[in-house]
């Protein structure tokens, strides 16, 4: 297989091709499932949303070989949470980038709002370089260590720009 270009592309299940939406739950199950030899519900519903955006990269026959999801929870107060998920890349392919554009594409796409994860418990620091902190105990799930992590709204733009004299 030859070199894949970080291009990130997204889009709601409703907009997706049916080879792409085969490819991005075949990739996560593969991971998932099979590798991290894990059986649970992986098409979990949540796929089908209306607000859930499927990101990923693909190979240069167009096969899914790094994937996210984007979920928007409604939280009981009426705010909207954004909840990151299912990030994989292809065995092969991790630690080509595929990740970091994944996730910076996603970052942009939530811009300064909050957001959460439950990262596998050796990826915090990955996860760290984009502003999320551990937010709770570490947990067991499906024999893998988590941690919930969360990235605190950023209040940049209400933030003086700093000025530099020359």
């Amino acid at each position: 297989m030859g070199t894949v270009t970080p291009i990130v592309q997204h889009a709601p299940l409703i907009d997706l091709d049916p080879t792409t939406l085969h490819g991005i739950l075949k990739l996560r199950v593969d991971v998932f499932v099979v590798e991290q030899n894990c059986p649970y519900p992986e098409i979990d519903g949540r796929d089908a949303e209306p607000t859930t955006v499927h990101f990923w990269c693909a190979d240069p026959d167009g096969a899914p070989v790094a994937t996210a999801r984007l979920l928007t929870d409604e939280l009981a107060d009426g705010r909207k949470e954004f909840h990151i998920g299912r990030v994989c890349v292809r065995h092969e392919l991790r630690g080509t980038g595929l990740t970091q554009a994944l996730m910076g594409e996603i970052v942009a796409e939530i811009g300064d709002a909050e957001s959460v994860l439950d990262a596998q418990a050796y990826l915090e620091a990955m996860y760290a370089r984009w502003g999320y902190v551990v937010d709770g105990p570490r947990f067991v799930e499906n024999a893998i260590p988590h941690v919930p992590m969360r990235r605190p709204a950023q209040h940049s733009r209400s933030q003086p720009a700093e000025t530099h004299n020359a």
